[in-house]
């Protein structure tokens, strides 16, 4: 029984992984991880009974602490990274949201353990540097969103010579058909017509920079240009996304919308398990493509732009500036289409260069979110 670590555990992915965990018995979860959301972690320890578990706000663990005085509690960030490089781990399932998974990404490699992969962020950020990282370590990097799953299934047992494009599809956001960006609140953005997802990849989702990150992704994961990748709006979400060959072949990944199918896929892998959540193809009806607005959208834009100007690094300046953007319009500080113009300036403002260790990473990530700070106070006090 192989010894799974879960970062992210109370997120959406998380709970996922564990109710795969929970179905199949074949994870000791030896390890869970949450920022403050120490109820459900608590709900996890009392099932699961992990050996060791990280709080990454040190106020949030006082409370776990209290209440399991026999369990291994770590703190902060450190702690994310303590737990990925134990002796007593096999698999990390990396759900964390944000710049915070970068680091337990890099030492989950370093370490040689077996890595699926939630956390866009990490291949956005220091694309080049995990990817040689796990090239050098010999680690497969298995990702479990779901259109990068999808991909990874069309791939499986193909030559890249033979690939002509990827092609990823995207639910269009619950603002796909809407003309106006004005008047829109923090509600509407996180009522996504398909998916039940944290709040930051919802919004995410709305802005359609979610999509975005997944182009700059799939770049990293699957070594392919950014000219042969695609992306259509299929807002059924039912072809997570596909794969074109050079003889015109398309070949898709096909399912529910549903996370726990992916994140099944990345834990056995070649292996399937036998779920319930079955698509009935013949109820579906009719199938959408539609080629999306960029316009409306630019934030498909913005990545196009990083991958074409890889030196700059702009991968890392889009998602700090995002994760920031996000977060102020969460609170109410800005705006939804004062994230568009923020993700413009900042890819305008600021220039990284290609970051030569993870240290550096974590020095240029410090550098921009001052400068975007600035930028987000700017344009929130002149609404």
């Amino acid at each position: 029984m192989q010894r799974l670590v879960v970062l992210g555990s109370t997120g959406s992915i998380g709970k996922n992984t564990l109710d795969i965990a929970r179905r199949t018995q074949k994870f000791d979860v030896v390890g869970l991880s949450c920022f403050r959301d120490t109820d459900a972690l608590i709900e996890q320890i009392d099932e699961f009974k992990p050996k060791f578990v990280c709080v990454v706000d040190r106020e949030f663990a006082k409370r776990v602490k209290q209440r399991f005085h026999y369990l291994e509690i770590l703190e902060g960030k450190d702690g994310l990274v303590e737990m990925v490089q134990r002796n007593d781990v096999d698999f990390v399932v990396n759900a964390l949201v944000g710049t915070a998974g970068l680091l337990p990404t890099y030492y989950t490699i370093i370490s040689k353990k077996k890595l699926a992969l939630a956390n866009k962020e990490s291949l956005v950020i220091a694309g080049k540097i995990i990817k040689d990282l796990a090239k050098a370590k010999n680690v497969e990097i298995t990702p479990i969103d779901s259109e990068h799953s999808a991909i990874y299934q069309c791939l499986e047992g193909r030559r890249k010579e033979d690939v002509e494009k990827l092609i990823l599809t995207a639910s269009g956001g619950p603002f796909f058909k809407r003309k106006d960006f004005d008047s829109i609140t923090v509600d509407e953005a996180l009522s996504h017509p398909n998916w039940n997802m944290g709040k930051k990849i919802t919004i995410d989702s709305a802005t359609m920079m979610n999509k975005g990150f997944e182009i700059i992704e799939a770049h990293w994961l699957f070594d392919i240009p950014y000219k042969k990748i695609d992306v259509v709006i299929h807002k059924e979400s039912i072809v997570h996304s596909a794969v074109e060959f050079v003889d015109g072949s398309i070949i898709a990944q096909i399912a529910n919308h549903d996370m726990r199918i992916p994140i099944a896929y990345a834990l056995f892998k070649p292996k399937r398990v036998s779920l319930p959540f079955k698509l009935d193809i013949a109820s579906v009806g009719n199938l959408s493509f539609e080629k999306p607005d960029f316009r409306k959208f630019p934030t498909l834009t913005f990545a196009y732009k990083a991958l074409r100007e890889e030196k700059k690094n702009l991968g890392l300046v889009l998602n700090v500036a995002d994760e920031l953007a996000v977060s102020a319009f969460l609170e109410r500080k800005i705006r939804f289409k004062d994230i568009f113009v923020i993700l413009e300036k900042s890819v305008e403002m600021f220039e990284s260069k290609i970051p030569s260790d993870i240290l550096d990473v974590e020095q240029q990530i410090e550098w921009v979110r001052i400068g975007v700070l600035e930028l987000i106070n700017k344009i929130g006090g002149s609404k």
